[in-house]
Parts: structure tokens; sequence; C-alpha cells
């Protein structure tokens, strides 16, 4: 997977941000694919094709949990449609397939209606972030009762499909996961859900700094730090100091972002340096302008304190709402 992108999109740190800043890069969603979807389908798919396609199917009031992208591929000589739904509440839903029937349904009558038939068959993927376990069925005739003596006479009238899945509660980054990028990425959205994220950095030393590119590395400090804003960058360093060009590049990159003087404030002796950074930290989440340090450093404490508490009740209730 190689990073296309030295930009950071404005919204990466937070969950769905950070999802569709990492798999809408068509080389990364390639590799998400070829890990985890059918070998013998895989095989046949060509995929330097794979492209994002505009446009979202998920509904505005299930966005607070609900991401998903949609792609074009070649499968054989043919067209199909990759559709990738991340969820990321904190329940699983037992009615995805019913979710899903609809969206496919809304893919479906679109390249109808632009291209007309026949219509390429669409493979729907749910990427699982929640704390529990996914145990709902991913087949659709499942959700129906079906009376025993007439059940196999009731099935060919029914819609018959399954999602493909991924649960990252069940995540094993040791296992079948060959591509490096890939791996630590599908780790930190792991981790981040358990509130292990220190975890993850000591994880991640193992790892050579040039197997990730600087504009990855700061994608995951910023969605790292939106996961516990009261987390401080210089946390970070010392668990990398195993691995001091993995260090480094991570250093250099806060101080490219200003990670490390919005969380830390860098006002040597003073305890208000850090609500500062805080304070700056919950601006850059919530996407407010930045206010200065200057501006800053001239309230008094208890306004400072103020401050930073409105910020982070309105962090809390945009983005932790659902989860």
């Amino acid at each position: 997977m190689e990073s296309t992108d030295a930009s950071l999109p404005p919204a990466a740190h937070t969950n769905d941000g950070f999802f569709k800043a990492v798999f809408s890069q068509p080389a990364h969603a390639a590799a998400f694919f070829k890990s985890h979807l059918p070998a013998p389908l895989t095989a046949q798919t060509d995929w330097a094709t794979l492209s994002l396609l505009p446009g979202s199917f998920v509904k505005s009031s299930l966005q607070q949990v609900h991401s998903d992208l949609l792609f074009s591929v070649k499968i054989g000589t043919e067209e199909a449609l990759l559709y990738l739904l991340f969820e990321h509440q904190s329940t699983p839903d037992p009615a995805m397939p019913l979710r899903l029937l609809g969206y496919t349904t809304e893919i479906l009558q679109q390249h109808h209606k632009s291209h007309g038939l026949p219509l390429p068959p669409v493979l729907p993927f749910v990427l699982h972030q929640g704390p529990e376990p996914w145990t709902p069925s991913p087949h659709f005739q499942d959700l129906f009762i079906l009376p025993g003596e007439t059940a196999a006479d009731l099935l060919p009238f029914l819609p018959k499909f399954q999602h493909a899945l991924l649960d990252l509660s069940r995540y094993d980054p040791t296992t079948g996961e060959t591509d490096t990028q890939l791996r630590i990425v599908l780790n930190l959205m792991k981790l981040v859900r358990q509130r292990e994220i220190l975890k993850f950095f000591a994880w991640l030393v193992q790892f050579p700094a040039h197997a990730l590119p600087n504009d990855l590395i700061g994608l995951m400090l910023l969605y790292a730090l939106h996961a516990d804003s009261e987390l401080d960058a210089q946390a970070i360093y010392p668990i990398l100091s195993s691995n001091p060009d993995l260090k480094s590049t991570a250093m250099s990159v806060a101080e490219k972002l200003k990670i490390e003087g919005r969380v830390e404030g860098k006002v040597e002796g003073r305890i208000e340096g850090r609500v500062v950074g805080k304070i700056q930290t919950l601006e850059e989440f919530l996407e407010m302008p930045i206010t200065s340090d200057a501006v800053l450093e001239s309230l008094s404490k208890e306004a400072l304190q103020e401050r930073h508490d409105v910020l982070r009740r309105e962090y809390e209730a945009r983005f932790k709402r659902g989860e």
C-alpha cells in the first residue's frame, strides 16, 4: 500500500474521516479487499482498474455510526461494484442485511438509470469497529421466520445474498495480513475502539519507519489524539524510543502538524500551557479557527478552563453520540 497524497483531509481525525482518508485511496482499498475477499475471486480481479465512485448511500440520520465507499473494478472482463460499509456503533446491527439490501438496490437503480442493463454484481462488505463482537448472521434469508414445512418452497421467492464481514474486535494483526500498512491501520482502528492507544504505539515500534509514509503517520497521530483528547503527543514519544527512526519521523510529522504544540501548549513551567494546547486541539477536532497562543495566554487560568470545558462538551456532543 503506497501513499498517494501528502495532505491531510480536514476531518481525518474522526472515525469516518480516518476511514475515508485511508480507504478512499485505491491502493489501500485494493489491499483490503485482496486480503478479505475469497481468493478465487481476488485472483480474477484486475486491481489496476479499481476506482472510487462518488456518492454515499448512508442516510444522514445514520452518518454518526456508518460511513461508506463504493468502488468499480473489473472481475474477469466485466465490471463489478465493491461496496464497503464502515460500522462503528456500539452494538452490532442484526438488521444489517436489510440495510444493505436498501443500499444495494439504490446503487443498482442509479447504475440502471445511467447505463441500462445488464447490471453489475454488487459485493457488500461490512467493516465493524464496535467494541462488541459481531454475532448477527450476514445472510439476508436469516431475517425471516420460515415455517418448517414450507421453508423450501418459500426460499426461491426471497432475495438471497450475504455480506462479507471484518470484525475488528476479533482482528489479529499477526495472522493473515500480507500488507504492512493495512495491518497497522486495522490494528489502530481496533485498539482505538478498545481504548488501548498507547498499546498500539508500543506494538508499532517493530516496523521500520520507511514502511510508513509521513502522511499515514500524520493521519494516525491525528486519529489517536482525537480518540483520546487527554492524550499527550509527548506520552507517545518515549514508547517509540526503541525505534529511533520511527520516533524521529513521528516527532517531525507532529511538529509539521503542530500536534505537539497544540497538545502540550509549550508554555514552559505553566499548567496553563497544557490547557492552551488542549483548547487548540479541541478547536482543530471541531474544525473551528485555531485561537493563537498569544490570545489564549492572555486569559486567566479560570477563563482558560471555562473555554476548555465549553469545547469539551461540544466535542462530546458531536463526536461521541452513538458510540
